[in-house]
């Protein structure tokens, strides 16, 4: 998706009377940030209802809406999220009716009613925006496929954003896995397929059985389409859908991730480029706190082993031996687990620092390796008997 320009952040380039401040950046979100026309605020997402009602003031909350229903109450549609912690903080309340939102079934939190709204705007009823499909790269077949060989029958899966964890919920489809379950942040199309092909029952989910779990979505129109008043799906607040405690009652959580870089302790970017900030923290070190937690739950954070650098085309290896000044740990070392590239998966819980250098170069491309190592030994992560292979 590539959202349109954002007509009040343009009109007001020296920000004089308009600041833009966003809890995850896209596309349009970082060229402005490049710009110094928008600023992020850091927070795992679970913690983004509490930062709403604890600490930050909203004088008006505008949201868009499905039509009222004849009992007075709209649906915030694709979006649980925090949405009604905002609107419970907010002085003046604004609904966007768009006759083209899905209604989306509870859960709960899911709900306005027309008592707590100030104003109601008719909109311009605009098309909902759609995730056009990443072509998956030859390494993210690999990984998925290594990624697949852990999922069994009645595991419950979480799959992050991405070309990778999407092509995961495409193979899950076709295999011979069953009764799985779904509790998830975003509802993305996987999930469609996967219930398509009667691999997605949620009967065997220790809690909320019945049911598939989300708190926003976004993909497609059938996506969307398959939303609309059906009771197979829950929509929850994200203080539900990412806490570690409601995750951890699920056995087999497999919660599926991808990042930037990874470092030869463990430590986690899945966020920025150095300074240049990319994303935003989002949910995955809530699920993998959870996956950690769960009974034969699993965490999976997926990259290519490579990238090519956007201004100078050197291709450069994304296992590094520290992170590089001004990135971000999205996920300590502390907890970190399955480690996944097209060279291998390592799972790294409860291994010691040389342990972990020695796995992690195993993955690396195998033209970083010895560099690779050369570091680990001037790091004292590195071992005489360490071996890759």
């Amino acid at each position: 998706v590539m959202p349109k320009p954002i007509k009040i952040v343009e009109a007001d380039p020296e920000r004089k009377s308009f600041t833009y401040n966003s809890w995850h950046f896209s596309t349009i979100e970082r060229r402005y940030h490049e710009r110094g026309l928008c600023n992020y605020l850091p927070m795992t997402y679970r913690s983004q209802a509490t930062f709403y009602r604890k600490y930050l003031e909203v004088d008006v909350a505008c949201i868009a809406v499905t039509p009222m229903d004849k009992h007075g109450f709209f649906n915030l549609s694709l979006t649980n999220s925090s949405t009604k912690a905002i609107i419970d903080k907010a002085k003046t309340v604004i609904l966007e009716v768009n006759k083209h939102l899905p209604w989306a079934c509870g859960g709960y939190g899911e709900l306005v009613h027309i008592s707590e709204v100030d104003v109601v705007v008719e909109g311009p009823h605009e098309p909902l925006a759609v995730l056009s499909p990443v072509e998956p790269t030859e390494a993210d077949k690999k990984i998925a496929e290594m990624v697949c060989e852990h999922i069994m029958d009645g595991s419950v899966i979480q799959l992050g954003i991405g070309a990778m964890p999407n092509l995961v919920g495409k193979m899950i489809a076709e295999s011979d896995v069953k009764d799985l379950g779904m509790h998830t942040e975003m509802l993305c199309d996987a999930y469609l397929d996967m219930y398509r092909a009667g691999k997605l029952t949620n009967r065997r989910k220790s809690i909320d059985r019945g049911k598939g779990v989300w708190s926003f979505g976004l993909g497609s129109k059938d996506l969307y389409d398959w939303v609309d008043r059906n009771p197979g799906l829950a929509s929850y607040p994200v203080e539900y859908t990412n806490s570690p405690w409601v995750m951890a009652q699920h056995d087999r959580l497999i919660a599926i991730n991808s990042c930037i870089e990874v470092d030869l302790y463990g430590q986690v970017n899945a966020e920025s480029v150095g300074t240049r900030h990319i994303s935003g923290t989002g949910g995955q070190l809530d699920f993998i706190t959870g996956a950690l937690m769960a009974k034969e739950g699993k965490a999976f954070v997926c990259m290519s082993s490579t990238y090519a650098d956007r201004r100078t085309g050197e291709v450069k290896s994304r296992i590094v031996p520290v992170l590089p000044p001004g990135s971000t740990v999205t996920d300590p070392r502390s907890q970190a687990m399955y480690i996944v590239t097209e060279w291998g998966m390592v799972n790294l819980a409860g291994r010691s620092t040389w342990e972990r250098a020695e796995m992690l170069i195993s993955i690396a491309h195998p033209d970083f390796r010895e560099d690779l190592i050369r570091h680990a030994e001037k790091m004292n992560i590195w071992r005489r008997t360490n071996k890759i292979g």
